[in-house]
């Protein structure tokens, strides 16, 4: 049972983070294979799904089944069961710390510098990688 006490409580906590820049409207597009989130502020934040987590291999019907919470500081894929926070979407946060070090490890592998280039030299007149066990 909840008090009248905690129901006030609870309406100005949720006008307090209402203060913050939160989603609107957000959506799918399709043409463009971006989600897009209207922020309260007017701006509009759109990024590609393939770099969010839980979204990289989604349907674009299940992209286009958002929900904001009553907040409007969450997102929410039912049918992925994903949910993104927006202050961090802001941020560039697109996931978990382990999500995002696996993505920018990648994205590091697929790099390329002199410096790597001088590494993998030294490494070929060393003999190169080692061979894996059968």
């Amino acid at each position: 049972m909840v008090t009248e006490t905690e129901l006030k409580q609870a309406e100005a906590r949720m006008s307090e983070s209402r203060s913050s820049v939160h989603a609107v409207k957000a959506r799918f597009d399709k043409r463009r294979g971006r989600i897009v989130v209207q922020l309260s502020s007017g701006l509009e934040l759109s990024f590609p799904p393939k770099l969010a987590q839980g979204l990289e291999n989604a349907s674009p019907e299940d992209l286009g089944a958002i929900e904001i919470s009553p907040s409007g500081l969450g997102l929410h894929w039912p049918s992925l069961d994903a949910d993104l926070y927006v202050p961090a979407l802001m941020q560039g946060v697109m996931g978990n710390r382990s999500w995002m070090a696996r993505l920018m490890g990648e994205a590091g592998g697929r790099s390329s510098s002199s410096a790597k280039a001088q590494a993998a030299r030294e490494n070929g007149k060393r003999g190169g990688r080692p061979r894996k066990a059968a």
